[in-house]
């Protein structure tokens, strides 16, 4: 009689997979098979209760000022949720990038940091609208993670004729070896004209304060037009931090790379450049956590181990060193370092705004210009095109929003939820996130399947997910217009480098 595979006491007595593909269908079907897999199981356990149960209930418990009303029980449970799909995330057999970077912002930005601000009645912006407006925003933020889960539910039934392999596989986007070269060339000189622009590569060491004033002074930021300086930081950064990644990822998988002297120095030169260009110092945190997770998941491209060590530690990072990372946003005379003895307070008087926002968006709306059915969005897609071009351009959703408030800081958070619930309403909403989940368990799905040891070293899954997963922080905090100038700069150094060929000649090996 043939055995059980699905059944795991049978399977146990099985030999033990020995390459990644077998450990990774063992893994599936809950065969045991190595000492990594039992202690990742006895960690499971700590691990669900702390993010779920934990952590949550001693936020709540601390004392404060905070109201103990309807809006303080939902954003609890909007807390356990998210820690619940963020355990879901770290313990997965496979690696979800793209579905643990929405889960982590989740848990931290729309759950542990607003149940922190609900409990001292403290938040970083003023929430103006009445107590309902602030309720209704964190059962539209739950209602929103519900639409995100369907949609991965919904991507896991395959369309009909791709089971079974009677359909022919896509080939694989690969990058091109000469463009590779010419885009490395290009990240040099865009950069070097963002160095020479702001005085130097000694300013990039100081603050952002001096970058800023550095972009005015270059004449590239007047007034209400930013498309000059989204261009300006966009091409300084971009090009370089992909150029990186590639022959970051061309090192590590080819022997042949690792053996060439150029390439070897092509990737020095880059890695002083983005030194230089994409350091903590001289950019915002979200860009620089960007950076961080691109590279982390190109250097460790299988590792399931880092992938889990990353999401867990990640909340830690978000919790006590993420609010005092502002450190080098002002200069010597502005900064104003936060003393507390409690991990809460920086919680709620720093910039985790997003349900806060998204309350005043609400608010925004109703108090008279109602929904907008897709004008942001346009003024999103279409970033690049200049105020004089187009009078009526829609401003940044947070920006729009912060005016109407009447705060002096209009450089304010507008989450993706907003973003959706301001143009299309609660349906369109539930509809977008909807499809985000989809899109995003349909991509995770491929990116499992191709980055792994075998694929080519030139396969661009391997660098776009990672960077895209990186940069999904910044998309869902918002607001999307400021988002728009790196994506649509990383989407054309994508199209510079891509090509369907296979042949050596091309491609990297």
């Amino acid at each position: 009689m043939a055995t059980d595979v699905r059944n795991p006491l049978l399977a146990a007595f099985r030999p033990e997979a020995r390459n990644p593909f077998e450990e990774a269908d063992a893994n599936r079907w809950g065969r045991v098979t190595s000492p990594r897999t039992l202690l990742s199981r006895a960690l499971s356990v700590p691990l669900i209760l702390g993010f779920t149960v934990f952590l949550p209930l001693f936020v709540a418990s601390r004392p404060g000022d905070g109201q103990r009303d309807a809006a303080f029980w939902l954003q609890l449970l909007l807390t356990m949720y998210a820690g619940a799909r963020l355990s879901a995330m770290v313990l997965t057999s496979r690696r979800k990038l793209l579905q643990g970077s929405f889960w982590l912002f989740v848990y931290m930005a729309m759950g542990v940091a607003p149940l922190a601000q609900a409990v001292l009645g403290r938040v970083p912006t003023p929430v103006v609208g009445p107590r309902s407006d602030l309720t209704l925003a964190i059962g539209l933020v739950l209602l929103g993670c519900t639409a995100f889960d369907v949609g991965v539910l919904l991507a896991r039934h395959r369309p009909a004729g791709r089971a079974g392999g009677s359909r022919k596989e896509r080939r694989p986007v690969m990058a091109h070896r000469r463009r590779l070269q010419l885009l490395t060339v290009l990240a040099f000189l865009c950069s070097s004209v963002f160095i020479v622009k702001l005085g130097g590569p000694a300013v990039f060491f100081s603050s952002r304060q001096e970058i800023i004033a550095g972009i005015e002074e270059a004449g590239v930021s007047n007034g209400d037009g930013q498309a000059g300086q989204a261009f300006l930081r966009g091409f300084g950064t971009v090009p370089a931090l992909l150029a990186l990644l590639l022959y970051t990822r061309w090192l590590i998988t080819s022997e042949y790379a690792r053996r060439k002297v150029s390439i070897i120095v092509a990737w020095a030169a880059l890695c002083v450049l983005n030194l230089i260009v994409n350091n903590p110092v001289s950019n915002p945190r979200y860009w620089f956590l960007t950076v961080m997770f691109a590279l982390l998941f190109t250097v460790f491209p299988v590792s399931a181990a880092m992938y889990r060590v990353a999401l867990s530690m990640a909340v830690v990072v978000a919790l006590l060193l993420f609010p005092f990372a502002d450190r080098f946003r002002y200069d010597e005379k502005n900064y104003r370092p936060v003393e507390t003895t409690s991990f809460l307070e920086p919680l709620a008087l720093k910039d985790y705004d997003q349900i806060g926002m998204f309350a005043n968006t609400i608010t925004f709306s109703e108090s008279g210009p109602g929904h907008f059915y897709g004008r942001q969005l346009a003024g999103s897609v279409f970033f690049a095109v200049p105020r004089s071009v187009w009078p009526g351009k829609p401003r940044d959703t947070g920006v729009m929003v912060g005016q109407w408030m009447g705060t002096v800081n209009t450089n304010l958070s507008s989450p993706i939820w907003a973003e959706l619930w301001i143009d299309f309403g609660p349906l369109g909403m539930g509809a977008g996130l909807l499809g985000m989940g989809y899109a995003a368990a349909r991509v995770d799905r491929r990116y499992a399947k191709r980055a792994t040891r075998r694929a080519p070293s030139g396969s661009l899954i391997s660098v776009v997910v990672p960077l895209v997963a990186g940069y999904s922080f910044i998309l869902l905090r918002g607001p999307l217009l400021q988002a728009s100038g790196r994506v649509a700069i990383a989407a054309l150094c994508l199209a510079l480098v891509a090509t369907y060929r296979t042949d050596k000649s091309t491609t990297l090996r």
